[in-house]
């Protein structure tokens, strides 16, 4: 089982308790009316899906209800940082050779 610290409860919780919410960090229309169907299509349906590190949103559900980002490695499964909602993506994470020792 995974544990996830929410950075408004300063608590690791298990995985059970949380909800994804889908990627972090996307700029949302101002004016949706002007977009075209297919950019539309786009901003609802595409996103990234990478292999490494991804930044989420992720909501303590069974917690204090609050949503978070995250910064989850894709490959080992395991969550590196989480911080507030509306707070840039944190520019300090593991080199790529400290990751493959934690993935083996």
């Amino acid at each position: 089982m995974l544990l996830i610290r929410c950075p408004y409860c300063q608590a690791e919780r298990p995985e059970l308790e949380f909800t994804y919410a889908g990627e972090a960090h996307i700029a949302r229309p101002l004016d949706p009316s002007k977009l075209t169907d297919d950019e539309w299509r786009d901003f609802l349906y595409t996103r990234s899906n990478p292999r490494g590190i991804h930044a989420e949103r992720w909501r303590h559900q069974h917690g204090c209800g609050r949503f978070f980002n995250a910064l989850r490695d894709t490959v080992s499964d395991k969550f590196l940082a989480t911080y507030k909602a509306g707070l840039p993506r944190p520019s300090e994470l593991p080199s790529e050779a400290e990751l493959e020792e934690a993935r083996s």
